[in-house]
């Protein structure tokens, strides 16, 4: 893949250093949180470095080759392609990136696929053209191949199963052009940021139409992203409208006490009900029971008894009572 050269190359009037086409670094915050890089207007290499670096050539572009693997791409990738882009009044960058299979043997599962990691590498404005397939570690064949002048990347060890530094026959050979790496930021980064946030992620996606099976969820995980969902608008509700959530309470909390209000009317009304149902059905039976008993303790209440007389007469007022129960039972009406 390549294209036309970068409008670095291209006169276009006065454009500001750091943005070939003018856009971008006009915003404050971003001149704020990273200075523009400027293109070097010289064909000077680094000299204090623990390895050579060649004179580069005048006559012709210089080509740089930056490889890796550019998954999720950020503004970390896209600083270290700028800085190479710019090393060199008049630059060709080839960027060389490896395939699925050597990556997730090597290093691991990535989120993009090969040919949509190509594809976004493929829009970037610094880059002149994309090698697919590249290799993993760079061989003096693949230089040879592509007509590379330096290899560009940070100059911190890079190790692998083969070697503790991959770039270090390179780096003997005087091609290797040393970028800045981008602190605070990385595709590691990106991921466990989404990892952290993982249940804000599916909900963002289920409230955009995926369905579960799409996103690999139980039903029950499901149900307990809606709970947080509710939970979380009650939250920013609260956040909102101070004032009105407060009301809202107050008023929920009167219509509350009303309720309890009338629940207690109802069973007071129908305690008076109870009440006078089981006078029905157990009063005329009862008084006499007792008015005879009343009567047969008056008449009896002249002649002393023996305390197994009192004894008996309990048992059978007791008999008496259960055996009225039993009649009223079986016969409500209470006749």
């Amino acid at each position: 893949m390549s294209r036309s050269p970068s409008p670095s190359s291209l006169s276009f009037g006065p454009v500001d250093c750091g943005s070939p086409m003018g856009l971008g670094d006009a915003d404050p915050y971003i001149l704020e949180s990273f200075k523009p890089i400027e293109t070097n207007m010289s064909y000077e290499v680094p000299t204090d470095r623990a390895y050579p670096i060649n004179t580069p050539p005048q006559d012709r572009p210089v080509r740089l080759y930056c490889d890796g693997i550019y998954d999720l791409v950020h503004y970390g990738h896209m600083r270290a392609l700028e800085q190479a882009k710019k090393s060199f009044p008049n630059v060709y960058l080839l960027v060389g990136m490896c395939n699925d299979l050597d990556t997730h043997t090597r290093k691991g599962k990535t989120v993009m696929t090969d040919n949509e990691r190509y594809e976004s590498m493929r829009h970037c404005r610094w880059v002149d053209e994309v090698i697919t397939d590249a290799p993993w570690i760079i061989t003096q064949e693949f230089l040879d191949q592509h007509k590379i002048d330096y290899v560009c990347h940070d100059d911190l060890p890079y190790a692998s199963a083969e070697s503790d530094d991959v770039y270090a026959f390179v780096k003997a050979q005087g091609r290797f052009l040393p970028t800045q790496r981008t602190d605070g930021v990385s595709t590691s980064d990106l991921i466990t940021r989404i990892v952290r946030d993982y249940d804000k992620y599916l909900r963002r996606n289920l409230e955009r139409g995926m369905s579960p099976k799409e996103l690999n969820i139980s039903f029950l995980k499901e149900q307990e992203l809606n709970l947080q969902k509710h939970v979380s608008g009650i939250r920013e509700q609260i956040k909102k409208n101070i004032r009105g959530t407060r009301e809202d309470l107050i008023g929920e909390l009167e219509d509350l006490k009303a309720e309890l209000r009338h629940t207690k009317l109802f069973w007071e009304d129908r305690r008076q009900d109870f009440i006078r149902g089981f006078s029905s059905m157990f009063g005329s039976q009862v008084n006499k029971f007792f008015g005879r008993k009343r009567r047969a303790l008056e008449n009896r209440s002249d002649t002393p008894q023996s305390p197994s007389s009192n004894k008996r007469s309990r048992q059978s007022l007791a008999t008496t009572g259960s055996r009225l129960s039993d009649e009223a039972s079986s016969d409500p009406t209470g006749q």
